[in-house]
């Protein structure tokens, strides 16, 4: 419907944000004949400021938003423009894209904002029929028209009260709502259909005159002119109706702005709360990244040393192999040397308690040599003294590891001459024949590193061998 592809610029804004009064239609008909090219003639008043992307559309009449037009015209800029005068324009739309129906339209001035500047009278797009009736009748029947003439146009004057009052309630909502404009547009329509009305009866006081010589035809003319008024009777009660209609309509549409309103405010501050949840999510999407690209780069460096742990791996077993071979070997040889000093060992401890009844032996031996030495003393003091200079023979003791302790010479014979089987087999520390076993045992102990695992024993000279028996625990 439009002359050009371009969609004009339109809104969804209400009746209420609307300034009709900006820009004044002049000279718009009641009816255009279809088939035929529309001029549009208006008015921009000092209030507006016209722009390139203005327009003027085509509406019908009961329009809600500038999306509702039928066809535009982009409206031209005016050559000069003085500050503070009104500039006259017209357009003029082909009859191609003109509605074909005979529907009530009317024209509007819309910014490039999509905001209605102004708006014109309801129109229509049909042909105007002829309505002059001639009518014939006597006198009486004149006077009996003009009385019931009088009664309508008393009536009239009452309705033209009632629409004035309508009016001036009109006005004060337009000023609230802008959504009146279709309340305004019946009362022009009724305005205009009772100055059609004072026409018709200017031409039946007229008319009146030429009744008196056209008896012949009162009769019929006479009931056209009561079907005429029982018509404009049915018209004005048609027009209360619609006038109450509009007004009913009017407090709804009041109350639905309302309810617009509070949505229009509902969905503002939902889109502002989802824009802000919108930027947190980016946030939160461009933090994800960054940690998702540095947990690539960790995974690159975990393969990386995954690899070189392979490598490493197949190395240290290899050399773990060579070293427990090793460490096995020395094990075994250190458990058969341990063996061979537990054995030397167990034969010193026997030969030590054979050693030990051996000295218990001469030990009363000697205690019955010292009493019969006392006995000789009592004989003679030199004798005894003889004797006593004189080494005590001491039986001979075959078998017998350290000799007799008792026998003067052993006594006087020196730490070098006895020989201790208490020698520590990792140090070679020699110990006194009375030290406790369980003491030398510790002292023994004391060079040796027990594994807290298989309780296997390593020398603390070969501690390197020790910590590696137990790193192989530990890769089990």
């Amino acid at each position: 419907m439009d002359e050009t592809s371009d969609e004009p610029p339109t809104s969804a804004v209400l009746l209420d944000n609307c300034h009709f009064s900006q820009v004044v239609f002049n000279n718009v008909e009641k009816f255009y004949v279809p088939g035929g090219d529309v001029t549009c003639y208006y008015t921009l008043t000092q209030n507006i400021s016209p722009r390139g992307k203005d327009w003027v559309g085509i509406f019908r009449v009961g329009w809600k938003t500038t999306r509702e037009y039928y066809t535009f015209m982009w409206a031209p800029l005016p050559s000069a423009v003085r500050s503070g005068t009104a500039v006259q324009q017209q357009i003029q739309f082909k009859a191609y894209y003109l509605p074909k129906d005979d529907e009530y339209y009317q024209f509007c001035y819309v910014d490039q904002d999509g905001v209605v500047r102004g708006a014109s009278v309801p129109f229509q797009f049909r042909a105007e029929t002829e309505d002059d009736i001639l009518v014939v009748t006597t006198q009486g029947e004149v006077e009996e028209i003009e009385l019931q003439n009088k009664n309508l146009h008393r009536e009239n004057e009452e309705l033209k009260a009632s629409c004035a009052s309508l009016q001036k309630q009109n006005v004060d909502l337009q000023e609230e709502l802008s959504k009146t404009q279709e309340l305004q547009n019946s009362l022009e329509s009724l305005r205009s259909n009772t100055e059609k009305l004072e026409l018709e009866l200017n031409s039946l006081k007229k008319e009146n005159e030429h009744l008196k010589e056209q008896d012949d035809c009162r009769e019929a003319e006479l009931h056209q002119l009561k079907e005429q008024i029982q018509n404009v009777t049915s018209d004005k009660e048609c027009l209360e109706t619609k006038l109450k209609t509009a007004l009913d309509h009017m407090d709804q549409l009041q109350s639905q702005v309302l309810n617009y309103e509070r949505e229009v405010e509902y969905l503002s501050r939902t889109d502002r709360e989802k824009t802000e949840q919108l930027e947190s999510l980016k946030e939160e999407n461009r933090q994800l990244r960054m940690t998702i690209t540095q947990q690539k780069e960790q995974n690159k460096e975990f393969e990386r040393c995954m690899e070189y742990l392979k490598g490493s791996k197949a190395k240290l077993s290899l050399c773990l192999s060579h070293c427990l071979q090793k460490e096995q070997q020395q094990n075994h040889d250190l458990m058969k040397e341990l063996e061979e000093q537990k054995r030397l060992f167990q034969i010193l401890q026997a030969k030590k308690n054979e050693a030990d009844e051996e000295n218990q032996k001469l030990r009363e031996e000697n205690d019955g040599l010292l009493r019969h030495l006392s006995q000789a003393r009592e004989v003679s003091s030199f004798s005894v003294v003889s004797q006593a200079q004189a080494p005590i023979p001491a039986p001979e003791v075959e078998g017998l590891l350290f000799g007799n302790p008792y026998c003067g010479a052993h006594l006087g014979a020196g730490p070098g001459d006895v020989a201790s089987i208490r020698k520590c087999p990792m140090c070679d520390e020699v110990f006194p024949e009375d030290i406790e076993t369980s003491q030398y045992e510790a002292h023994v102990q004391s060079h040796l590193l027990e594994c807290p695992l298989c309780s296997e024993t390593f020398e603390k000279s070969n501690k390197q061998v020790f910590d590696d028996h137990i790193f192989c625990h530990g890769l089990e």
